[in-house]
């Protein structure tokens, strides 16, 4: 594995993450948007936190939401997906906070069977970066390549 994770601050309101991952895009497309895979990698271990609640409807218009644990009581992020081209590109509101929309942008590239996946966050202000999950992505794309690398052929992705 050893695919190194970078997280750059494009602007005062967009941060990029870049990865590639041993597998197809048709495999890292499915681990996104299955939600049987997404639970398996997307908490970052080290948080000690469990996905209580996994929805997600894929489409133009579906929503997804998230529940975790939080202090005796539950934290949801949820939204709604504005775009979803198989295998290539995700786009996502996130409704949860009280400072505005964040939009994320996920894109899938495959070449010679591995996959650059680049995720970009626009959010409402510069404050919201700060605050945002996005510094959770390196852990938690450690963890996608394993699951990847689990599934092989992708046999179980089906």
């Amino acid at each position: 594995m050893n695919n190194r994770t970078a997280v750059e601050r494009k602007s005062e309101l967009e941060l990029v993450v870049t990865r590639t991952v041993n597998a197809p895009a048709r495999l890292v497309f499915e681990a996104w948007t299955k939600a049987e895979l997404f639970k398996r990698w997307w908490v970052p271990k080290s948080f000690g936190l469990t996905l209580l609640s996994c929805e997600m409807d894929v489409r133009v218009g579906g929503q997804y939401r998230l529940v975790f644990p939080h202090e005796g009581s539950t934290m949801e992020f949820f939204g709604t997906y504005l775009e979803v081209t198989p295998h290539s590109r995700l786009v996502w509101t996130n409704d949860e906070g009280d400072s505005g929309q964040t939009i994320t942008t996920v894109t899938f590239e495959e070449n010679d069977g591995k996959t650059l996946v680049v995720v970009h966050d626009l959010y409402p202000s510069s404050e919201a970066v700060d605050t945002g999950s996005t510094n959770a992505l390196p852990e938690a794309l450690d963890q996608l390549d394993e699951l990847l690398a689990s599934l092989g052929s992708g046999a179980e992705a089906k």
